[in-house]
């Protein structure tokens, strides 16, 4: 899989919307391998999204698609400033992956991590994710260096994931999850309340 991530200063939240909406409508059907987008607005007024290809070579075709350079020509018009890209094929997805059924989106920014602890972690979340938090349908984490990564995840709906946080873990996973909250103290975490997906 491939991912393409933007952030942004928001200054035309409608006219955002309706450029992805418009993008679906006319520019979908000719990009090859497209897999779903993820955006949304957070707290600080800032927009950020994830565009998921199954490969980097479609992703930049898509890219080089001269509607697509117009597209965007007329999308950045919807932000102040500078919009800043990110880009990887060095991909982890968890449980379900990337969803466009979720009703709650939180992404993770961390730096200075450590991949195998990551990638235990979420090989034990796998098993205990149904019962011990079923409000997590899935994610990816995509790794913008060698130890730093964005990282998505996709839960049923806010007030269910805030409930989720709060029960305690199964005895077999409460040292894993004691690990998983060391790993997670310098990561910062971005809420997306409204996540429009496509």
């Amino acid at each position: 899989m491939f991912v393409q991530a933007f952030k942004g200063r928001l200054a035309d939240g409608e006219g955002l919307r309706r450029q992805l909406e418009r993008w679906m409508t006319e520019l979908r059907p000719g990009a090859k391998g497209f897999l779903g987008s993820t955006t949304g607005v957070t707290d600080g007024g800032e927009a950020i999204g994830f565009a998921r290809f199954e490969s980097k070579a479609e992703a930049m075709a898509n890219s080089e698609r001269a509607e697509q350079g117009q597209w965007w020509a007329d999308t950045e018009k919807c932000f102040d400033g500078e919009v800043q890209f990110h880009e990887s094929e060095d991909i982890d997805n968890f449980l379900a992956g990337g969803s466009n059924d979720a009703g709650f989106v939180q992404i993770m920014r961390g730096h200075g991590a450590d991949r195998e602890r990551l990638h235990a972690l979420d090989e034990q979340l796998a098993k205990h994710a149904a019962s011990f938090r079923p409000d997590l349908i899935g994610g990816f984490r995509m790794w913008t260096a060698k130890d730093s990564y964005i990282e998505v995840a996709y839960f049923t709906n806010e007030a269910e994931a805030r409930a989720g946080e709060s029960k305690p873990p199964p005895a077999d996973f409460a040292e894993q999850m004691a690990d998983f909250e060391q790993l997670m103290a310098n990561v910062e975490f971005i809420d997306i309340h409204d996540p429009w997906l496509f």
